[in-house]
C-alpha cells in the first residue's frame, strides 16, 4: 500500500511538473497533486550558468608549430555554424527527434522515464536541453558531493533538471542550445564534443563529416563505451543503421540515401592528440613551460587553481621556443653525449636571446620519462633550477672567471692587472661578506705551462687558475658574489651564495657552486646584450579561450652593468678562440666564450655567445659528479680518459651553434673599451717561468713509453700526477695499444698533481716519423701540448 502512495505521488510531481511547464490545467486527483507541486516546482532556482566546458590547451613554438596539448578533456570548442548540418540532423533524430517543437521538456518521453524509474528502472527520455544541462551541472561542479549530485539516478535530478531545462529554453535559442550541447556531450574513447569526436575517429573536421560518419558518432552519446567503433565495431555499426533509420523516419534523409550510407563500412581514421608533455619532441621545454605556469601566482591563488586552470580553460600558449634552433642543440647534444650511454652522463642546453631573455632551445641528452631506472629515461630537466622541474645544480667551473672579470673591471681595474700566476700557491686574508676572514686557500692550475707573469688578457685565454685567485682577493670575494647576483646568478637549490652552508666560498671565482645551465647561459646573454639583463622567458603571450582574455607576457629587462663592463668582458672572452681554451671552437663568425671544469673532471662545462644568441652546456653525471667523474668514460663509440669544457661540451657548443645563427644576421662585438687600457699580453721569459714555479717533483715524470694503458696510468698516478689519456691513437713504432708518447717528456720535473698527458699507438709507426716529426722519443706535437689544457 506505501509503494503504491509512493508512486502516486511520484506521478504527481511529474504531472505537476509538466503541468508548470505547459500551463495546463490539472485534470483529476492525480491533477491536484501536479498544481500543488507545479507551484513550488516554478519557484525552485532556475537560472542555471553555462561556462564553457573544459577543453584542451595548447602549446606553440615560435613559428606556430604544436608542442605539446595539456588537458583533462579533449574537447576543442567551435561554433555550430562549424558543425556539418548532417551531424545536427543526426544527432536531434536519435537523441530529440521533436527538439524543435518543445519548450526544453518532451512531454511523453519524460512521462515514459518517470514512471520506469518510479518503478525502480532508471529510463532515458531526457531532451536535449536536459541532457544538455544534466552535462553542464556534472562538468560545472567543484566538489565530489556535486558530482555525485548531478549524476544520482533518482526522480529529485530529473525535477532539477526539468527546471533547468524549462528556464534555459526561455533564455536560450535552440541553436545556442545545439552548439552547447554538441560541444559538451562526450563521444568516448576520449573525445569530448563533436570537433574532437570527428577529428578522433575520422581525422576531419567537424564541418565535413558525411552522413554514414555523422550517424555513427550521433549512435555513440547515449552509451560512448558499448558503442565505440574502435572497441565494438559490430555494435557500432548497428548502432550507426538505427540512427539512419531514426534519420529517414524524421525526414532529413531519403530511404535510399539510408540505404547508400548503411553499404558502407565505419572506415575509422583514428587519430589522437597526445596529452602531456612525454609524447612531446620538446618533452623538458614543455614541461617547463608547466612548470612556469603551475609555479606563478600572476595565474591563480593556489598551485591546484592553477593546474586545473592550465588543463580545462582552453589556452593557447605561445612560447619563445625556436624548432630550428632547438633541433641544433638536440641533434648535437645526442650526437656526442648519446642517450642511452652506459656510463650514464647528461649533456644539456639552453640558448637564450641577449636583450630580451627569450629562451631559444632548452634541450638535454635523455628521454623524459617517469622511471629513473630505465637507462637514459628521467623527468629532470637538468637545464633548468629545481623550483621549476630541475636539479639542484652542478658546479659550473672557470664559467665563473667572467663573473670576476666583470668585477674587476667595474672597479676600474684594467687589462694589463698583473699577478705573478704560479702554477700552484697559497690565497690568504680573503673575507666573506660578514667581513669573517677565511681560510687560507691552496689553488693550483691546470698545467705548468700557465705559470708566469698574466693579466687579464692572458690569464683569461689560459684559464688561469692563480691568476684568477689573486684577481678575486684583489676584487673581494664579496663583490664578486655581488656581482652574480647583479647577473642573475643563483644557487639551483634556490638557497643564496652566503647561506651558512656555503658561506666563505674560497673559490668561487673557480665555479664552486651548483648552478643550472639556464643561469649561466642567461648571465653570458648579459654580456652580449651590453649589460642589460632579462628574465629568463619562455611565454610571450597565453589567449584563454574559456574568458576570452588574453596575458601579454612582457620582457622584464635592466641594465646591471654598464655597456664598458659588458664590452670589456665580451673582448676577453674573445681572446679564448686565439690560442686559448677554446683554439678550434670557432663557429664562422665573431664569438665569445669560456670554458669550465671542475676538480677531478666532475662537470665541464662550455658556456658562449654572439652578440644575438648565448648558449651555455653542461655534461656531467647525475648521479653525483663528485662520485662519477668525467673520467675513463666511453660516449659515442669515444673513450675519453679525462673530459675537459673543450672535449664535450666544446663540440656540443660549436656544432649548435654554427647551425642556430645561420638564421639571424651576422654582428661584430665592440672594440675594446679604451679605458682598461692596453689589450697586450704581457711577456713571459722561460727564467721568469722557473722562478714563479714552486718545488717540483724531482724525480720527475716516469718512463712509460711501450708500456701498456693501465700499467702506464698507475705508474703515473703512483708518482703523483694527474693523468689525461688522449682518445685519439697516434702513428707510432711502438706496439698497438701501449704508450707511444707522454707530455710533458719523462723526466721533466712537475708539481705534485701536475697533468701529464699520455697517447696511445695505433701500431702503425712502421718507418714514419716519431710523433712531432723528429722530436726526442716521447715528444709530441705542438698540438697536444699542455698549454693547451683545459681548466
Amino acid at each position: 500500500m506505501l509503494q503504491k502512495i509512493s508512486q502516486l505521488v511520484g506521478v504527481g510531481v511529474v504531472a505537476g511538473v509538466l503541468v508548470a511547464a505547459l500551463a495546463l490545467p490539472a485534470l483529476g486527483g492525480v491533477g491536484i497533486t501536479a498544481r500543488n507541486v507545479a507551484t513550488g516546482f516554478l519557484n525552485m532556482p532556475g537560472e542555471l550558468e553555462t561556462p564553457p566546458p573544459p577543453q584542451r590547451s595548447v602549446i606553440y613554438d615560435i613559428e606556430g608549430g604544436v608542442i605539446a596539448e595539456i588537458y583533462d578533456q579533449n574537447r576543442e570548442l567551435v561554433e555550430l555554424d562549424d558543425i556539418a548540418p548532417v551531424m545536427q540532423d543526426a544527432i536531434i533524430s536519435i537523441e530529440d527527434s521533436r527538439f524543435y517543437e518543445h519548450g526544453g521538456i518532451d512531454i511523453a518521453g519524460t512521462f515514459r522515464a518517470a514512471l520506469r524509474t518510479i518503478s525502480g528502472n532508471t529510463q532515458g527520455g531526457s531532451s536535449l536541453t536536459q541532457q544538455y544541462v544534466k552535462n553542464v551541472l556534472i562538468e560545472s561542479a567543484t566538489s565530489q558531493a556535486e558530482q555525485e549530485e548531478a549524476r544520482e539516478t533518482t526522480l529529485a535530478r530529473k525535477v532539477r533538471e526539468l527546471r533547468y531545462a524549462v528556464a534555459l529554453e526561455q533564455r536560450m535559442s535552440k541553436e545556442e542550445i545545439l552548439e552547447g550541447y554538441l560541444n559538451i556531450a562526450y563521444f568516448g574513447d576520449g573525445a569530448y564534443g563533436a570537433e574532437s569526436a570527428a577529428q578522433h575517429f575520422f581525422n576531419v573536421s567537424a564541418k565535413d563529416l558525411n552522413l554514414e560518419q555523422a550517424a555513427t558518432l550521433a549512435g555513440l552519446v547515449r552509451y560512448p563505451y558499448l558503442y565505440n567503433p574502435r572497441l565494438n565495431p559490430d555494435d557500432a555499426l548497428d548502432r550507426r543503421n538505427v540512427v539512419l533509420d531514426r534519420m529517414v523516419d524524421t525526414g532529413v534523409i531519403t530511404q535510399e540515401q539510408a540505404a547508400e550510407a548503411k553499404a558502407k563500412e565505419l572506415e575509422l581514421d583514428i587519430t589522437s592528440p597526445s596529452n602531456g608533455c612525454m609524447p612531446s619532441d620538446q618533452p623538458f621545454f614543455c614541461d617547463y613551460i608547466v612548470q612556469e605556469i603551475e609555479k606563478n601566482e600572476q595565474f591563480g591563488e593556489t598551485e591546484t587553481d592553477r593546474a586545473r586552470w592550465l588543463r580545462t580553460a582552453g589556452l593557447k600558449i605561445y612560447t619563445t621556443l625556436d624548432p630550428d634552433m632547438q633541433q641544433a642543440a638536440q641533434e648535437a647534444v645526442d650526437k656526442y653525449v648519446p642517450r642511452k650511454n652506459e656510463s650514464r652522463k647528461v649533456a644539456a642546453q639552453v640558448l637564450i636571446e641577449p636583450g630580451s631573455g627569450e629562451i631559444r632551445a632548452m634541450v638535454q641528452s635523455r628521454n623524459y620519462g617517469p622511471d629513473e631506472a630505465n637507462l637514459g629515461e628521467t623527468s629532470i630537466n637538468f637545464a633548468t633550477d629545481a623550483n621549476r622541474g630541475g636539479s639542484t645544480g652542478f658546479q659550473a667551473g672557470s664559467t665563473f672567471k667572467a663573473i670576476t672579470l666583470a668585477a674587476a673591471l667595474e672597479e676600474g681595474m684594467g687589462f694589463g692587472t698583473s699577478f705573478n700566476s704560479p702554477t700552484e700557491m697559497t690565497v690568504t686574508g680573503q673575507t666573506n661578506c660578514d667581513g669573517q676572514t677565511l681560510a687560507p686557500w691552496p689553488v693550483r692550475n691546470s698545467g705548468e705551462s700557465n705559470a708566469g707573469t698574466h693579466n687579464m688578457v692572458s690569464g683569461t685565454k689560459g684559464s688561469v687558475n692563480t691568476y684568477f685567485a689573486q684577481l678575486q682577493k684583489r676584487v673581494g670575494l664579496c663583490d664578486v658574489i655581488k656581482m652574480a647576483e647583479k647577473l642573475g646568478v643563483h644557487r639551483a637549490d634556490g638557497e643564496s651564495f652566503d647561506n651558512p652552508r656555503t658561506q666563505g666560498n674560497n673559490s668561487f671565482t673557480l665555479g664552486s657552486e651548483e648552478v643550472s645551465p639556464m643561469t649561466v647561459a642567461n648571465a653570458y646573454a648579459t654580456f652580449a646584450s651590453g649589460g642589460v639583463y632579462c628574465a629568463p622567458q619562455a611565454i610571450t603571450k597565453i589567449e584563454d579561450r574559456q574568458s576570452g582574455k588574453t596575458i601579454e607576457m612582457d620582457n622584464e629587462c635592466e641594465r646591471r652593468i654598464s655597456e664598458e663592463v659588458a664590452d670589456g668582458v665580451s673582448y676577453l672572452l674573445q681572446q679564448t678562440f686565439k690560442g686559448g681554451t677554446t683554439s678550434g671552437l670557432e663557429i664562422g663568425r665573431p664569438a665569445a666564450a669560456k670554458t669550465g671544469t671542475t676538480d677531478g673532471s666532475a662537470s665541464a662545462w662550455l658556456a658562449g655567445y654572439t652578440p644575438n644568441l648565448a648558449s651555455a652546456v653542461f655534461v656531467g653525471d647525475p648521479r653525483g659528479p663528485q662520485q662519477y667523474p668525467l673520467r675513463n668514460i666511453t660516449l659515442g663509440g669515444t673513450y675519453y680518459g679525462v673530459v675537459y669544457g673543450a672535449t664535450i661540451p666544446g663540440p656540443i657548443w660549436r656544432d649548435t651553434m654554427r647551425e642556430a645563427v645561420q638564421k639571424l644576421p651576422e654582428e661584430g662585438f665592440s672594440s675594446a673599451p679604451g679605458r682598461y687600457g692596453s689589450t697586450s699580453e704581457p711577456r713571459n721569459d722561460p727564467e721568469d717561468n722557473a722562478q714563479a714555479t714552486p718545488t717540483s717533483n724531482t724525480a720527475g715524470v716516469p718512463d712509460v713509453v711501450g708500456q701498456g694503458r693501465d700499467a702506464a696510468v698507475s705508474a703515473l698516478e703512483a708518482a703523483g700526477y694527474t693523468v689525461n689519456v688522449s682518445p685519439n691513437p697516434i702513428r707510432s713504432g711502438q706496439p698497438e695499444g701501449t704508450v707511444a708518447a707522454v707530455n710533458p717528456n719523462a723526466g721533466t720535473a712537475l708539481p705534485s698533481g701536475a697533468t701529464v698527458n699520455v697517447f696511445i699507438s695505433n701500431g702503425e709507426g712502421g718507418g714514419a716519423a716519431a710523433p712531432g716529426a723528429g722530436a726526442a722519443p716521447g715528444v709530441v706535437p705542438a698540438m697536444f701540448a699542455p698549454g693547451r689544457s683545459e681548466d
